[in-house]
């Protein structure tokens, strides 16, 4: 959006809420995505210039809904020249007052907008793609990478989403508790990659992303609030705790990266790891046991270890194995392999490794050279290491984890 790293947070965490805004008023997601694009461009390229204004929230409601209005009366006059018979038309709407505009403005609709992307209309992989880019604010290219797509092939996907939502006339209300199960699965996936993203964020110069972690937390804490009894949103919600408990202690003094064998436990939040843990022991039990709650559990394994060296990797990867069973993906597969190293040495990690380089989704992925590299490290063959490392390193967009890999090429070399 801009150089200004505070000024693109602070328009990452305004930009949904102003869509919502938008979307309530006008009834039509897409021109109202569009209304509030350019006005986020307009203030990426006016405030860094001119000064953050003193209510930055109003001044984008204003401006989206100024190009809003005028979105709408262009497509009005199409319509009209066009002489079609089924007219396009807010009721009454066309002209709306500052002073009912400002109203419009008190409320943040992000929970509804979030709801409306994972519209059941929508395939799962559409509805996943248009939250990240609508409510996480991450760019096409960016969903693209999470995906492990082309980003032209993503830019066509979030483009027939919109349209889809458009002609289903869905009105943009909070849904009635009877209608969230059955967009459950989608919200939570969605909500998983934004945090991920937040929490490593996948290009760019910065390591986390934290806007976008603290807002899926937020998120999640919102949907729990109407969902209190579902084990695998109490799941999540303890993943996503446990998890950006670690956070303070994954980068040093200049931002390098740390790994987790050698981050400061002391800088961990414990405080979140507590509430992870109790949310984890209320969520397995009550069943069914889904994939969130397993990777909670993995995570809490990993808080609860007072060091590395005491961490209970044999749980861990009968919980990986469990994880496949429920969840199989590359990833998983990934981290199970890892996981095995831990438990029977590194020449198992790397065999179990060998059976995902036909993975197409894997294979110009740095995060399956990077494991490479670590179990060759392991295994004591530094040439190997090094040449798993700069791979890895070529691969990433990420700066933080490009430095640190070829950092450890370095130390083997």
């Amino acid at each position: 959006m801009t150089n200004d790293p505070l000024t693109e947070d602070l328009l990452r965490e305004l930009a949904p809420q102003v869509l919502g805004v938008l979307a309530r008023r006008f009834g039509d997601f897409a021109t109202a995505e569009d209304a509030t694009q350019e006005a986020l461009l307009a203030a990426a390229t006016g405030w860094p210039r001119d000064g953050v204004p003193d209510n930055p929230r109003g001044w984008l409601i204003q401006v989206a809904y100024r190009r809003m209005v005028e979105m709408v009366r262009a497509e009005q006059a199409r319509r009209a020249r066009e002489e079609r018979a089924a007219r396009w038309e807010p009721a009454d709407r066309r002209s709306v007052p500052a002073a009912d505009a400002q109203l419009v403005a008190e409320r943040d609709d992000t929970l509804v907008l979030f709801l409306l992307c994972c519209h059941p209309a929508l395939s799962p992989a559409s509805a996943i793609a248009l939250t990240l880019r609508a409510v996480g604010g991450l760019s096409t290219a960016e969903i693209a990478r999470a995906f492990l797509v082309p980003e032209p092939t993503m830019a066509q996907r979030i483009g027939r989403a919109k349209q889809r939502i458009r002609d289903s006339g869905t009105p943009f209300r909070m849904p009635a508790a009877a209608e969230l199960p059955a967009r459950l699965a989608s919200v939570l996936h969605v909500l998983y990659l934004v945090f991920t993203e937040g929490h490593v964020a996948s290009a760019g110069d910065r390591l986390h992303r934290v806007d976008l972690a603290h807002e899926a937390i937020r998120l999640v804490r919102a949907l729990r609030d109407r969902l209190p009894d579902d084990s695998e949103l109490a799941g999540l919600l303890a993943l996503m705790l446990l998890t950006q408990a670690r956070s303070a202690a994954r980068t040093g003094a200049s931002g390098e990266l740390i790994p987790l064998a050698e981050q400061d436990r002391d800088r961990w939040d414990t405080k979140a790891i507590a509430e992870g843990v109790a949310l984890v022991t209320w969520a397995l039990p009550r069943g069914p046991i889904g994939p969130y709650q397993v990777q909670a559990a993995i995570a809490a394994l990993h808080d609860e270890a007072p060091t590395a060296e005491k961490t209970d990797w044999a749980q861990i990867l009968a919980l990986y194995e469990v994880l496949e069973g429920l969840s199989a993906s590359p990833v998983v597969a990934l981290n199970r392999a890892v996981a095995t190293a831990m438990v029977h040495g590194p020449a198992a990690g790397l065999a179990a490794l060998a059976t995902l380089d036909d993975e197409a989704r894997l294979v110009d992925h740095h995060r399956l050279h990077a494991a490479r590299a670590h179990l060759y490290e392991m295994a004591g063959d530094h040439d190997r290491a090094v040449a798993q490392y700069r791979s890895a390193a070529a691969l990433t967009a990420s700066l933080p984890e490009q430095r640190y890999l070829l950092m450890r090429a370095a130390r083997l070399s």
